[in-house]
């Protein structure tokens, strides 16, 4: 699959896995493209930016492993970067990342960084390639300079196989892949407490149990009423699981993928919420219901959701003020 991809796509990649190496970095950035002067994907450990310590991924698209020719422009332009703005920073660690990996030449002179140097060093004072032949006298000695002050284990190289292995940790990886989700962690029931991030949904629902009971006005009251007590620690359990599935995506699945499958569960509830209900239990009961029984699309979470997730959602969406089962006009 990757071998397909386009230099925009093998940027995309690098930055997804990337991404996936907190906490070594604070942020990910992709600067691909025209005008990116030599970085394609920048991991930063501070939030100082390039002007703190920072990580270069180099990603070069190629149906040919990579040559020392290949390499020597890509380099030079990490130069430049601090010689033409003392602001920059060298990065850290500088690793070219391509689909075929090293030629035998470039991988020996990677693997030796005095050679490296050596041979980098030849490139400024010959001038003869195209880059290199285009420097004035001025820049060429500063680079040279920073160059010759330079340790050249900072530039390396992933290999293909270690990269998709690695973006195998990411929530990347199955959106991008396919291939099954990791197994859910074993659910914790709710705590005996009603806590403050839950109290709009469960004020819900008591509005709808005072609606239909009338003496239930409260948690305590409810807890001891026989048919709105147990109801009421279904959708607490229902609530939690699908919070547990909210922190199982963030981990798992790209960002919003979750949010998602709120907003498309949402789309096919709420012609039922809205409808018109004998009283409050029964709107939640019928959008619940349809909950359960909605086809949704291929987000990348129905496989590992239940129907306690889908009724669990439907109350987070209460929690948001999306859903209300008693209008209060």
């Amino acid at each position: 699959m990757i071998q397909t991809y386009d230099p925009d796509e093998w940027e995309i990649f690098i930055e997804e896995w990337a991404s996936g190496m907190s906490p070594r970095y604070v942020r990910v950035q992709r600067f691909g493209g025209s005008g990116d002067r030599g970085v394609d994907v920048a991991g930063f450990k501070t939030d100082r930016g390039f002007e703190g310590e920072w990580d270069c991924f180099q990603g070069k698209h190629y149906d040919k492993s990579l040559t020392p020719s290949i390499a020597w422009p890509e380099m030079l332009k990490i130069f430049l970067l601090p010689v033409r703005n003392p602001l920059y920073k060298l990065p850290t660690n500088y690793s070219f990342i391509a689909p075929r990996g090293l030629g035998t030449s470039l991988a020996h002179l990677v693997s030796t960084p005095t050679e490296l140097k050596a041979k980098f060093l030849e490139q400024i004072e010959s001038g003869e390639s195209k880059p290199f032949k285009e420097l004035d006298q001025t820049i060429r000695e500063a680079v040279r300079v920073l160059a010759s002050a330079t340790d050249f284990s900072m530039f390396g190289s992933i290999e293909v196989l270690t990269l998709i292995q690695q973006h195998g940790t990411t929530p990347h990886h199955a959106a991008r892949f396919g291939g099954g989700l990791p197994d859910r962690p074993a659910f914790e029931p709710p705590p005996g407490e009603v806590l403050p991030d839950e109290l709009v949904y469960v004020h819900k629902l008591i509005d709808a149990y005072q609606e239909r009971y009338a003496v239930v006005d409260s948690v305590s009251s409810i807890e001891a009423h026989a048919q709105a007590g147990t109801h009421l620690r279904r959708q607490r359990e229902s609530f939690y699981r699908a919070e547990a599935l909210r922190n199982f995506a963030r981990d798992s699945v790209p960002s919003g993928t979750f949010e998602g499958l709120q907003n498309e569960l949402y789309d096919a509830v709420i012609e039922t919420t809205e409808a018109d209900h004998s009283d409050g239990l029964e709107r939640l009961r019928q959008t619940l219901e349809q909950a359960i029984n909605a086809q949704l699309s291929a987000n990348a979470l129905i496989h590992v959701t239940g129907p306690a997730d889908r009724r669990g959602i439907c109350h987070q969406l209460a929690n948001e003020n999306r859903l209300t089962w008693v209008s209060q006009i």
